[in-house]
């Protein structure tokens, strides 16, 4: 076995049912391995009750809060927004997830879908991709017109405004990955016959099309990294610290203002 130097903080950790089920996971054990998921897994837990202490705030207080995940295919917002809510009331928060836009929501203002989804007093909204979609995603794929995203883009810091000065508290996220990682996380998708169906013909366009995804990402950024809203980056390669990372920015967010 490998000589592995261990804190008496480490040896408690790996003691504990966590630390053991995670060694004896595998059938080979590895102590470095265990020892890291183990460190997660505890320091997720001590974030995850935070975070159900600011719901319990955020419903005594009748507050309203949206967050926003944004970032390539496969960045792992999906992954982050389950570890975010997995031990908060259920009933006062959403998960936004839009599908295409129907022949009617096409006639509308184009956030007049997105304004029907926001929150009501006590409640946090999570955006799975939100108004965001017309900044990158449709302009990339050629979803818009020259004209629908240059309205977006004159309109977006005003209508955000409008979202802070109602008492809505807004964050947004950006789930940043290279290229490589985007490539490894699709294979990864397509090999797995429980995970393949996440893949769809506008993943699969978006390593052909990286380089303009980055165009318009870098226009959005230029455009919407406001003070009154401003984006949090968030290096997404490795899933887990993105997902530390990002509980702690909601946190560090809505304690600023209490």
């Amino acid at each position: 076995m490998e000589n592995i130097k261990l804190t008496a903080e480490d040896i408690e950790l790996l003691n504990s049912k966590m630390g053991l089920r995670k060694l004896l996971e595998s059938e080979k054990i590895d102590v470095n391995k265990a020892l890291k998921q183990t460190k997660y897994e505890a320091q997720l837990a001590g974030l995850q009750e935070q975070l159900i202490a600011l719901q319990e705030r955020v419903i005594r207080n009748n507050e309203k809060i949206v967050v926003i995940f944004e970032g390539r295919d496969a960045a792992g917002k999906g992954g982050a927004i389950r570890r975010i809510t997995a031990r908060i009331n259920p009933r006062h928060f959403r998960i936004v997830a839009l599908p295409k836009p129907t022949v009617e929501e096409e006639g509308q203002w184009y956030f007049q879908r997105y304004v029907n989804k926001l929150p009501k007093p006590g409640e946090i909204v999570f955006f799975d991709r939100s108004w965001y979609n017309r900044a990158v995603v449709e302009p990339a794929m050629g979803f818009c017109t020259i004209d629908q995203y240059s309205n977006f883009m004159r309109h977006i810091n005003p209508f955000e405004k409008m979202i802070t000065d109602s008492g809505i508290t807004l964050i947004k996220l950006y789930f940043s990955i290279t290229k490589h990682e985007q490539a490894k996380r699709f294979k990864e998708i397509t090999d797995s016959p429980l995970k393949k169906w996440k893949i769809t013909p506008v993943d699969l366009k978006a390593q052909e099309l990286w380089n303009v995804y980055t165009k318009y990402k870098k226009a959005m950024f230029r455009k919407t990294n406001t003070k009154n809203a401003p984006w949090k980056v968030i290096d997404a390669n490795k899933k887990t610290t993105a997902r530390i990372e990002a509980i702690e920015h909601i946190l560090a967010c809505t304690a600023e203002q209490h």
